[in-house]
């Protein structure tokens, strides 16, 4: 299913990174910690305390109070979305906690540019964050135990990201999205995520050039989320061979955010605030600047929780697309 937009805008960024992230080949951000605690007791501490910061940021960018904000949605990888119920406790904010898993930054879009369309609310914050060390622990093994993992595994983002939309006018308009669909690629690795979310990624992408009855061409720039360098060529291969699609401009946000001369960070980045952290900081202002006008995300996320990892069930997927334009 594919839906237009006609009066939602992009209007604020907020960015808090981490280690690895802030050493990396980005830059723009609004806050940098040097360490996987900043001073905190607990990794899980130092994500709460990274996700209040970007929120606090935010507002204060956008000039605005609690009062003045109709609904925030925010998603994050501990469970039960932990780290995002903890930080909104603390606002008087109504909120929507979302998790469709890496892919969740194209729902949270998604679902409140609909409430935005429909005139049922004026503006919203889109929150995500992710720690690498609260989400290796809970989803691969306690990283106190020093498991090498093998080359395709991705190493996840650290940082926290906010976003403010609104029917307000500004130059990057949300002009369409395509709403994905559940697929099991029948993979039970838990390290192998690009593998896992690549063909969701290609059945989205196939969809939403259908529907809006353009080619891939059409787009200056399409991102998918975090499949990581072995991730992004089956995503390629798959289109050319499932498809009949080639793609020329195009890459994967996991293959962007890190040094790739680092060898810790194996085949690039994953997490919720993967995608978001690479768009506020490098393809929001390349639009701005009208390098790029007209951009596809493809987030993609892997649908998992620790029992079924432990249960050895295959591990489904899905991806969600929006496209966002420059406007004068």
């Amino acid at each position: 299913m594919t839906l237009k937009f006609n009066n939602v805008y992009i209007n604020e960024t907020s960015l808090v990174v981490g280690p690895f992230v802030k050493d990396g080949p980005l830059k723009n951000f609004d806050k940098v910690y040097n360490d996987f605690y900043n001073g905190e007791k607990t990794f899980e501490e130092c994500e709460i305390k990274a996700l209040n910061d970007c929120l606090k940021i935010l507002l204060e960018k956008i000039n605005k109070n609690e009062k003045q904000i109709d609904v925030v949605f925010s998603s994050d990888l501990s469970n039960q979305l932990s780290i995002s119920n903890i930080v909104l406790s603390k606002y008087n904010i109504p909120y929507f906690g979302v998790y469709n898993a890496c892919s969740s930054l194209t729902e949270m879009i998604i679902l409140s540019s609909s409430m935005i369309e429909s005139k049922k609310i004026n503006n919203s914050i889109l929150l995500t964050s992710s720690h690498n060390l609260t989400a290796e622990r809970q989803y691969r093994n306690p990283v106190e135990y020093g498991a090498p993992k093998p080359k395709y595994s991705t190493f996840t983002v650290t940082s926290s990201t906010g976003c403010y939309i609104s029917n307000t006018k500004s130059k990057i308009k949300i002009d369409t999205c395509t709403i994905g669909k559940v697929i099991d690629s029948t993979i039970k690795d838990v390290s192998n995520m690009g593998a896992v979310m690549a063909i969701a990624a290609a059945n989205t992408l196939f969809q939403h050039l259908n529907e809006i009855k353009k080619d891939s061409n059409y787009y200056d720039l399409i991102l998918t989320g975090d499949l990581g360098k072995y991730g992004k060529k089956i995503f390629v291969d798959t289109l050319k061979e499932l498809y009949n699609i080639e793609l020329k401009n195009y890459d994967d946000t996991a293959c962007m955010i890190y040094d790739n001369n680092d060898k810790n960070t194996l085949a690039g980045g994953s997490g919720i605030s993967c995608m978001p952290t690479v768009l506020y900081s490098k393809i929001i202002p390349e639009m701005k600047n009208e390098k790029i006008k007209n951009v596809l995300l493809l987030a993609t996320g892997a649908l998992m929780n620790p029992t079924i990892v432990n249960l050895k069930k295959s591990i489904p997927s899905i991806s969600h697309a929006v496209s966002l334009k420059v406007i004068r």
